[in-house]
């Protein structure tokens, strides 16, 4: 009689995970270390540039309207001129209508500053049109026991111990203006020397080809920005100008001009331009309802240039995002003053076009939600 064969038991037990299952993300240490090192990079490099402003500033800012000057050099250069006259010419113009501005700028703001005592009593007394609200509300204070600590104030001019600082801090020093002009009368005369030894600094084909493609795409968009952006700002100066003719406002060429300048400053230059519109307009009017004439139509002008001008002229290739201006211009303005909130958009456009360049669109992204 033949032995039944045991079958042996088999034992039930956790099956293997699936190599292929998708796994949680994980952060790995050297994605640590290399955000860390990144961190540590970005950080440093910004302490360089603060401290060192007065060297890298001067520079930066002759790169930048180097690239926007450049095609009128180019165009010169076409017209037979040799591009380092090319050179001298428009940075001599340029320099000319800078000078012609601030002078349209200072003149009123000197007459301004020897009057000062007598434009804070005249402010002193179109500011009594408050003083019923000021009472009514001294009164709803009293009622609920507060005090107003500015109830016992008297109305006082402030001190103008800050002028002499401020000014040193706006204004640029000769051996910046000097740099300034040097780099840039070099810049725009050397350009296309310098164009061709950055592409050529690169070995592969493809990499030559995308250095050319925003090489040009930078210098297209910075031209085309700053000259349609000094031609609208030019028609604000202008509009602002007539503005305050037609109000009575004192001035109104040099008013004209100091909106053509601060326009240039995104969102920060038309509120400083109608805060001083206020001032001057009650100062100067007869009654608080003729004193916001000029700076009424001014909100006017600012809306209808900034939600129609401009991106008509503009396009939607150089539309840039509300936030992105703003932080782009708040960051720039801490670390270099005025003119780092000029170079916020130029930069902001540069940082576009190379996401644009290296980062295309056609590559893979992320679902939408």
């Amino acid at each position: 009689m033949s032995k039944a064969r045991a079958i042996p038991e088999t034992k039930t037990g956790t099956p293997l995970p699936d190599r292929n299952a998708e796994q949680p993300p994980v952060i790995r240490r050297a994605e640590v270390v290399a955000f860390a090192l990144i961190s540590l990079l970005v950080i440093a490099v910004v302490a360089v540039l603060y401290v060192a402003r007065a060297f890298f500033l001067p520079i930066v800012t002759a790169f930048i309207v180097g690239t926007m000057l450049s095609p009128a050099a180019t165009f010169l250069e076409k017209r037979r001129i040799p591009r380092s006259v090319s050179a001298v010419l428009i940075v001599t113009g340029a320099a000319g209508g800078l000078a012609f501005i601030v002078g349209l700028i200072s003149s009123p703001l000197m007459e301004w500053s020897t009057r000062l005592p007598e434009l804070g009593s005249r402010l002193k007394e179109k500011l009594h049109v408050f003083d019923r609200p000021l009472a009514l509300w001294h009164q709803v204070q009293g009622m609920f026991g507060g005090s107003d600590p500015l109830a016992s104030t008297k109305f006082e001019l402030p001190k103008i111990d800050w002028v002499q600082p401020t000014v040193e801090f706006l204004s640029p020093t000769f051996t910046e203006f000097l740099l300034f002009f040097a780099i840039l009368v070099l810049f725009i005369a050397s350009w296309k020397d310098l164009r061709r030894a950055l592409v050529m600094n690169f070995a592969d084909h493809e990499w030559r080809l995308r250095t050319l493609r925003i090489l040009n795409a930078i210098e297209t968009s910075l031209g085309g920005y700053l000259m349609t952006v000094t031609m609208i700002n030019f028609g604000v100066g202008i509009a602002t100008g007539l503005i305050c003719a037609f109000t009575g406002m004192p001035n109104p060429a040099g008013l004209g001009a100091l909106a053509a300048t601060l326009n240039f400053f995104p969102i920060i230059g038309p509120v400083v331009m109608f805060v001083i519109l206020v001032g001057v307009g009650i100062i100067t009017s007869s009654t608080l309802g003729a004193g916001l004439l000029a700076p009424m139509a001014f909100v006017v002008l600012i809306f209808v240039e900034g939600h129609f001008v401009t991106p008509v002229i503009i396009g939607r290739r150089l539309q840039l995002n509300a936030l992105a201006v703003f932080l782009a211009l708040a960051f720039w303005t801490w670390l270099w003053g005025p003119m780092g909130g000029f170079l916020a958009s130029p930069i902001l456009i540069v940082g576009l076009i190379l996401k644009e360049h290296l980062m295309p669109d056609d590559e893979p992204q992320l679902p939408s939600d």
